[in-house]
């Protein structure tokens, strides 16, 4: 297996074992079937115990993994005639974050996400999916454009977080998020918003204020990282498997708290595993999605998202001691 995680072992073993029981039995004529049948329905049963099971620091590293798909290879999966924009017409081009116009079963749609590097220089390059704050206004420089011309927007995010770093401050990392959550929230086109890998803090929120907000099935969407989390906790990173349960940053618990719409089911063992299999999987939701929103008209898609995410958390302390709805 490609890249095989900790939580996997049990299975890239025995799946070994199988593999020399079925050599030996084609280089010394010995008939070990029986066997063989023995470890595989062993395996199903093991995969199915692992797979289905899977703990949510586990499915943080899958969340992580370096073959996971990025934004790009779901482009090319997804979508046809992409033209990728660049620049926000301010500062330059930050390549952390991708976007253009496209064509989805036909129809234009504008396309934007997060996107990280496949190798080192290509991380470096990419600074690791981090952007800038130039990259969060070339998202709403897109945005605004696919509202000028009544196309919707899928966004696909995969991000540790925006860039903390000095330069990005000074040119106005905070608000540059800011005014994206602002925008996004009165866009007049529908906008669906998918968590691909890692959903981190509002660096993810700044492509995430959505009509429909999905996740992967192994992805991750939180405030900050399990490790952050540990260290301000516990003053221990080395904690970040505690945090991680600790904090119900998976599909499930998201679900579960009306974080997001719905979970889109992965592949056996996580995306990395079949990418074409996963974008059919992704191309599906979409086209159910896209269908139920272009019926609406401009003032109701604003409508149900203020009241999408105005339904999110529980209000009850803030209105019992303020008043306030």
């Amino acid at each position: 297996m490609i890249g095989e995680l900790e939580f996997e072992r049990p299975v890239v073993e025995l799946r070994k074992k199988i593999d020399e029981l079925k050599n030996l039995t084609k280089d010394a004529d010995v008939d070990l079937s029986e066997d063989i049948e023995r470890l595989e329905n062993r395996l199903q049963k093991l995969e199915k115990d692992i797979y289905e099971n899977i703990k949510p620091w586990d499915r943080v590293q899958i969340a992580r993994h370096p073959s996971r798909p990025t934004t790009l290879d779901y482009i090319s999966h997804l979508f046809t005639d992409f033209f990728e924009c660049h620049g926000d017409r301010y500062f330059g081009d930050d390549e952390a974050i991708v976007g253009g116009i496209a064509k989805f079963h036909d129809y234009p749609v504008t396309v934007i996400g997060h996107q990280r590097g496949k190798d080192t220089k290509e991380n470096i390059r990419r600074n690791f999916g981090m952007p800038h704050p130039e990259g969060y206004r070339k998202a709403l420089r897109l945005m605004k454009q696919a509202e000028k011309f009544n196309r919707p927007i899928i966004c696909l995010i995969d991000t540790k977080g925006a860039y903390p770093g000095k330069a990005a401050e000074e040119r106005g990392q905070s608000e540059a998020i800011a005014r994206n959550l602002f925008e996004m929230a009165g866009l007049t086109v529908p906008v669906i918003s998918i968590v691909i890998g890692e959903g981190g803090s509002g660096g993810a929120l700044a492509l995430g204020v959505a009509d429909r907000i999905y996740m992967l099935e192994n992805s991750t969407y939180s405030v900050i990282s399990p490790e952050g989390a540990a260290a301000i906790l516990w003053k221990d990173a080395s904690q970040a498997k505690k945090a991680a349960e600790t904090m119900r940053i998976t599909a499930p618990d998201l679900k579960e708290l009306g974080v997001i719409d719905s979970i889109i089911k992965e592949v056996k063992g996580g995306a990395h595993r079949n990418v074409k299999e996963q974008a059919e999987a992704i191309d599906m939701v979409l086209k159910k999605s896209l269908s139920d929103l272009l019926s609406l008209d401009s003032d109701e898609l604003v409508a149900q998202r203020y009241a999408k995410f105005k339904q999110i958390g529980d209000y009850s302390f803030v209105k019992q001691f303020t008043g306030v709805n």
